[in-house]
């Protein structure tokens, strides 16, 4: 399967040269060289995969204003997300990033990430929503695999590759683009609705009210389209979830059937 996937590549790479007007100057042995080394990133072991993301993680938290244990932010959060510890056996750790943009995002790792901007906007139960969601396309490996097409993009392109068993070195700025792909990963409407699902079961796993997912839905959808900085960043961040009324109803049709109680909005 490996060697066909190869020699796949290599084709594709053979057109793209001779279907160039510029095919002349095009390295043929650069291109060949990319390509093998493309194909051996396919290979990827899971441990691998967790030692590119957790670097990716880190360069995140580096990169971007944590707020400190004693912050009111992540004294709330931590409130909010008290024993809720794991993700089907993934391990879960919460940070807040102290930024203006409105999002929050989940990775491979269990790196749940909220930007305090968000949590601006939000009361407690449309908060426990968003994350409960992020946390249902960690469940359903959507950021998994979300990540690992960025990475291997990013082998076809810059000649990345795993090379016997050891991981490659990545450079500051593939760092930032795998980073930008956590936090900016796109999914399909079946993506999102079955992360809606998965979030639903984990929020009732923990203990919490699945309504929150619905609120925080409507919540988003109340402010899209209004102007300023944030309300443009929450538009952003709506569109990129298709089909918001149609799951607004499915998930409250799903509460009301379970018998849960819609909290009162604070």
């Amino acid at each position: 399967m490996i060697r066909q996937i190869s020699m796949k590549l290599l084709m594709v790479v053979m057109l793209v040269a001779f279907s160039s007007p510029a095919y002349a100057q095009f390295n043929i042995k650069k291109a060949i060289g990319g390509a093998a080394k493309a194909a051996k990133a396919v290979t990827l072991t899971d441990e691998q995969m967790a030692a590119y993301v957790k670097e990716s993680v880190d360069w995140m938290d580096t990169h971007n204003p944590v707020l400190p244990d004693n912050d009111p932010y992540t004294q709330r959060l931590k409130k909010l997300t008290a024993g809720i510890t794991e993700a089907d056996g993934i391990p879960l750790n919460f940070k807040v990033y102290n930024v203006i943009d409105v999002n929050a995002f989940a990775c491979p790792d269990g790196s749940v990430r909220v930007f305090a901007a968000l949590m601006d906007l939000m009361n407690d139960d449309e908060l426990l929503g968003v994350i409960g969601h992020e946390i249902g396309h960690v469940l359903k490996h959507h950021s998994k695999k979300a990540f690992r097409t960025q990475l291997l993009t990013g082998a076809l392109r810059d000649g990345l590759s795993s090379a016997g068993g050891t991981v490659a070195a990545l450079s500051d700025s593939q760092l930032g683009t795998l980073g930008e792909s956590l936090v900016n990963a796109k999914f399909s409407q079946k993506q999102e609705k079955e992360a809606d699902d998965c979030g639903y079961d984990f929020l009732v796993k923990n203990g919490k009210n699945p309504w929150g997912i619905v609120m925080s839905f409507e919540k988003l959808q109340s402010l899209e389209g209004n102007s300023g900085t944030k309300a443009s960043a929450i538009s952003k961040m709506f569109s990129s979830h298709p089909e918001t009324k149609s799951r607004i109803e499915n998930l409250s049709k799903r509460c009301q059937k379970d018998g849960y109680v819609r909290p009162e909005t604070k």
